[in-house]
């Protein structure tokens, strides 16, 4: 049987959010509104909910677009990432201080985390804290995320001191992995920092703590205003220097352009960005959040519709297939595969075949980022 059908049973579609925060005024919010220009028909992704604080945003990827007109498709479907605009963070969020209990909430539910950090001068917009200094916004954020971990690590070390004590295998593999990520949290660290087993590592999934989720910095400079990287401040320096010590990524934007350029067509889209000298900033952010999530696509393509599939890397054959559809997961019987772009070179399947670059693969087959599936069960 050739791909999937509608209506056959339980689908498997990777539900991706990421949580964007930051302190008042820095730009949350703004970034947001740029980023729903770029959402899609939430119809297609059914792990997605119908909120205003939700947008369904489309993974940038022209091999998608070159399939669909290589198949003369009458669908295209791109992949797609959730990010949630949550309730904006103040110093004192893990005790409560402001929105601080439904800004925890919210982001816990989340994959990832993008932090927008403010890195312009402005009079006019004035800063909580009344200074602007990116590296300070970033500790004081994640502070209040290692501080909401450390809670949540000691309620459950006394949830399962009973079980623990009497010797319970389970509870004892759970509290040596609470205790690792209780030692390294009061120090003021990353819950990631912590060295667990293997054993540890798989319990630890169930706890959900706010700092093993990726981050991903957003800069956001503004037009007119004094920003930080153009005018080669110190405190741009050591803001980098600060997320490179934390092993994260970054991503400078500038949200307020990206927020105007929303209602502009297309290729109007594209040649403002050209004279700005880049690749659209919120493609940039798209794409990099997909990567921190550890993420890869591959694709189905059809006269009927031409898809990008999301898996993670190192995905093998039946997992990919179980993103489409759970059945194919225990049917699989084959797949059989060609790179994206051999596909489009030589112009149709048939000289694929004639060519040997349609290869046939078994269950443990590695899928590789741009592979054309077809999957047989």
């Amino acid at each position: 049987m050739l791909l999937w059908k509608s209506g056959l049973g339980r689908f498997l579609l990777m539900s991706l959010s990421i949580g964007i925060v930051g302190l008042p005024n820095v730009g949350k919010s703004t970034l947001f509104n740029g980023l729903t220009k770029k959402s899609v028909d939430a119809a297609n992704y059914p792990f997605c909910t119908i909120d205003p604080s939700v947008g369904v945003v489309a993974v940038p990827d022209d091999r998608l677009w070159k399939l669909s007109q290589f198949s003369k498709s009458k669908k295209t479907i791109p992949a797609a990432v959730e990010f949630v605009d949550i309730a904006g963070l103040v110093k004192g969020a893990s005790e409560g201080e402001g929105l601080g209990n439904k800004f925890l909430s919210n982001i816990r539910e989340t994959d990832a985390i993008l932090e927008v950090v403010r890195i312009f001068e402005d009079a006019d917009i004035i800063h909580v804290d009344n200074k602007v200094d990116p590296k300070h916004d970033i500790e004081v954020i994640n502070l209040e995320l290692v501080l909401a971990d450390l809670q949540t690590v000691e309620k459950r070390l006394d949830g399962i001191a009973r079980d623990a004590k009497r010797g319970d295998k389970e509870a004892l593999i759970e509290q040596s992995a609470l205790q690792k990520f209780e030692t390294v949290l009061k120090e003021g660290k990353m819950a990631r920092e912590a060295v667990l087993d293997d054993k540890e590592k798989e319990k630890s999934k169930t706890f959900n703590l706010l700092t093993t989720k990726p981050i991903l910095y957003a800069l956001n400079k503004k037009a007119g205003g004094k920003n930080l990287d153009e005018i080669k401040d110190a405190r741009f320096d050591e803001t980098l220097r600060y997320i490179e010590s934390l092993g994260s990524g970054y991503v400078i934007i500038d949200a307020k352009i990206q927020e105007d350029l929303k209602d502009f067509s297309d290729d109007e889209r594209k040649e403002f960005q050209t004279e700005l000298g880049g690749e659209d900033g919120i493609d940039r952010l798209i794409k990099k959040s997909y990567d921190i999530l550890g993420l890869q696509t591959f694709f189905t393509t059809g006269e009927d519709e031409t898809r990008a599939w999301t898996i993670k890397h190192g995905s093998d054959a039946r997992e990919a297939g179980a993103a489409i559809h759970t059945d194919f997961r225990e049917k699989f019987i084959r797949a059989e595969v060609i790179f994206w772009s051999d596909l489009l070179e030589v112009g149709s399947y048939a000289a694929a075949r004639e060519k040997g670059l349609i290869r046939t693969e078994g269950k443990e087959y590695v899928v590789k980022d741009g592979d054309v599936i077809e999957f047989k069960i």
